[in-house]
């Protein structure tokens, strides 16, 4: 059975898992749908258009649902859904999607720290660390194990490839691609990030290849097309990795964040 402190408000017909604890003075409205082994902190405000997977932990003062922050937003049902396992902390806020039957989704096993902000559309992957107070604008994707630091802003429509690693109080305005690092007002690269790959047991080989596609891409003076072109004609998109950069750029509607202009 859950266990709801007798000061939540929550309504008769909300979805609660087995195991699921809820605090003090959270609100949780008709429609939501909670899993089991879920900590629902304190003040903690939930729409109804919101489904929440197994074992999340939400911290206090959390509010998950709300319409989108968007002019275009016209009272349409629209959804957040959140996978398993993920540590949603304070004061955190997710906006439901613009669009009628739209969702803002986040997967699985996620950090996010105190005071980030989730807006509408966005989709977030599987084991993403967001910093503190990290703002992520409409339509926003964060592929998986991306690592955001505190206090950067991303511009609506970005894509964060996988396995990327952000410096804080950076401003986000071109797509980050997979493994690199980046860093700066407006980001840029600096390489790949060989201490995270390392760090999630990615062969010596793998990153020896990544980068030198990195220096296909950034330091060869090349359009994206021309490095796409180049790393395909190479041995390097045999390897799987490099392959995901390829993809990557191939589907790049922003234009991929350089080192230089």
């Amino acid at each position: 059975m859950p266990f709801i402190h007798s000061t939540a408000l929550i309504d008769s017909r909300v979805e609660i898992g087995e195991g699921t604890t809820i605090g003090p003075f959270a609100v949780i409205e008709c429609g939501a749908k909670i899993g089991s082994n879920c900590n629902i902190g304190p003040m903690v405000h939930i729409k109804g258009n919101v489904e929440i997977g197994d074992n999340c932990k939400i911290f206090t003062g959390a509010v998950i649902g709300n319409p989108p922050q968007d002019l275009k937003y016209k009272g349409e049902i629209s959804f957040v859904k959140i996978g398993k396992n993920n540590t949603i902390r304070e004061f955190v806020t997710i906006n439901a999607a613009t669009g009628e039957n739209q969702s803002t989704l986040i997967g699985d096993n996620n950090l996010l720290m105190a005071y980030v902000h989730v807006a509408h559309n966005c989709v977030i992957g599987n084991n993403c660390i967001i910093a503190n107070a990290a703002t992520i604008a409409g339509h926003v994707v964060i592929d998986d194990f991306a690592i955001i630091g505190g206090l950067v802003g991303i511009h609506q429509f970005s894509k964060i490839g996988k396995h990327s690693i952000t410096g804080g109080c950076s401003k986000i305005t071109k797509d980050i691609l997979p493994f690199i690092m980046a860093d700066g007002h407006p980001a840029r690269p600096h390489g790949i990030n060989v201490i995270g790959l390392k760090r999630r047991n990615f062969s010596k080989e793998v990153i020896i290849a990544l980068e030198e596609a990195y220096r296909i891409v950034f330091r060869k003076n090349l359009t994206s097309q021309q490095a796409i072109e180049e790393l395909k004609a190479s041995r390097l998109s045999e390897i799987s990795e490099v392959g995901e950069i390829i993809r990557f750029l191939e589907a790049s509607e922003r234009g991929i964040a350089r080192e230089r202009d």
